[in-house]
């Protein structure tokens, strides 16, 4: 502990001193004991950002490349056309369709059997007998006034027949409409009735619209479907019949989705670029002359080896060996580019070749899939997350080391206030005690030191 002086004054003073002041003084030595330690604790709180952020940029640069790597990714991603949209819509390609190009030919649409009853005059109009749909009975009853279209349609849809009722009301009248749940000659109505109004008397049913399947051809094979949604006729593909034109083909394209796949490409060279302006920007000093927080650290020195080794290893799919054969370049400063031409060019050529060299056992990417898996913030062996937990064990020690040295100061800091406020009131009352003295001086020897006494 250093030498701390006291201004006082003249022992007799009874001035005293600053004890709140000279307490700081004494603790000053002591709490520089902790300036070592909090500057240490400043630096790995900086470089806990960076490993954050660079945690982060290999978490984004893993689920881009994912994209590519996994089976059901951005490469299993199909797109399609029709020649004549008038007649054929294409809903939908999935990963199970194959790129190709179909010729089908429609003959006749799928038609919903529906049949619909006679005019009645007044809707309200009481209902009685019964009609049998789907071989369901419906009986009315004549004596219950309140049965009439709007009751006997609410009674089918209860009854969960496959058959929705409406009322249907034009300037005719108000009709029964019955229409199958179920499209094609399978769904076909069955009607029979004996069905009469109180007013408007015997009520019929007629065929709306039969059941029928759709009929066509697919690449030359006669095939039907009870629906004009397709979705057994081209594996992976549903499409929509809208029209047909016997002898007339319409050509449906199904292709891969080159687009898709590389904009998926560009945004893995983004985040691989993100990775290693990461590693860069620490290996040099900041604006103020001082080293960027992980300069030189062993971790970055390890992501970088490892990533950057990463896109010259697996095995050649076919045609395909190295990246640049997919449009990515390597920059002098490690960052990479993307010619979406070249890699356009690729994919129309050898698009099997160019996802093999992704997704095949051992190829470019799960070469670097598996690299990957070692650096970021994955548990346990993570470089990144290693990283961390180094840092939260100092931090941790750190922090405990200032804890115990803030409770050794707090301690001190009250004994010292103690012992010196009491000799501060002793030094305050040296004039008092003086005075005291001469009074009893005085009065012994009769000699008054103050004239005027």
């Amino acid at each position: 502990m250093g030498t701390v002086g006291l201004s006082f004054g003249s022992a007799s003073s009874g001035q005293g001193f600053d004890v709140a002041s000279t307490v700081t003084q004494i603790q000053a030595s002591e709490q520089a004991i902790e300036s070592p330690w909090k500057n240490q604790m400043t630096a790995l709180q900086a470089q806990d950002t960076v490993l954050s952020s660079l945690g982060s940029d290999l978490a984004t640069l893993t689920t881009n490349l994912q994209a590519l790597t996994d089976f059901s990714g951005v490469f299993s991603e199909k797109q399609g056309a029709s020649s004549n949209i008038d007649l054929l819509s294409l809903t939908s390609a999935s990963v199970n369709a194959s790129a190709g190009s179909h010729t089908i030919v429609i003959d006749s649409l799928a038609q919903t059997s529906s049949q619909v009853s006679s005019a009645v005059a007044d809707p309200n109009d009481s209902l009685s007998g019964s009609v049998t749909i789907q071989g369901h009975i419906f009986n009315v009853d004549s004596a219950d006034n309140d049965t009439t279209l709007a009751t006997l349609a609410s009674a089918i849809n209860s009854a969960g027949i496959g058959v929705s009722a409406n009322v249907i009301t034009d300037s005719n009248g108000s009709r029964l409409s019955l229409v199958s749940g179920t499209s094609g000659a399978a769904g076909q109505i069955t009607v029979s009735a004996s069905l009469s109004g109180v007013s408007s008397g015997p009520i019929s049913f007629a065929v709306g619209q039969d059941g029928k399947d759709a009929s066509l051809t697919v690449d030359g094979v006669a095939i039907t479907s009870s629906s004009n949604t397709v979705t057994n006729a081209i594996a992976g593909v549903t499409f929509q019949l809208l029209g047909s034109s016997p002898g007339t083909p319409v050509q449906v394209q199904i292709t891969n989705d080159n687009t898709d796949i590389a904009t998926t490409v560009g945004k893995f060279v983004s985040a691989y670029n993100a990775v290693i302006n990461d590693i860069s920007g620490q290996e040099k000093n900041d604006s103020t002359g001082k080293a960027e927080p992980l300069y030189g650290n062993p971790t970055l020195a390890l992501i970088q080896s490892q990533i950057t080794g990463s896109l010259f290893t697996g095995a050649a799919s076919g045609a395909i060996n190295n990246i640049t054969q997919l449009g990515i370049g390597l920059n002098d400063d490690g960052t990479l580019t993307l010619n979406t031409d070249t890699l356009n060019s690729a994919l129309n050529s050898n698009f099997a070749d160019v996802t093999g060299f992704l997704q095949n056992s051992g190829s470019f990417g799960q070469s670097l899939a598996a690299s990957l898996n070692n650096l970021g913030t994955q548990a346990p062996n993570g470089a990144v997350f290693l990283a961390q937990q180094q840092n939260s064990a100092e931090e941790k020690a750190l922090n405990t080391n200032i804890s115990n040295e803030d409770a050794l100061l707090a301690a001190q800091k009250t004994q010292l206030t103690d012992e010196l406020n009491t000799a501060n009131q002793i030094l305050q009352s040296i004039p008092s005690q003086l005075n005291q003295v001469n009074e009893i001086y005085s009065a012994i020897t009769g000699y008054n030191k103050n004239p005027n006494g």
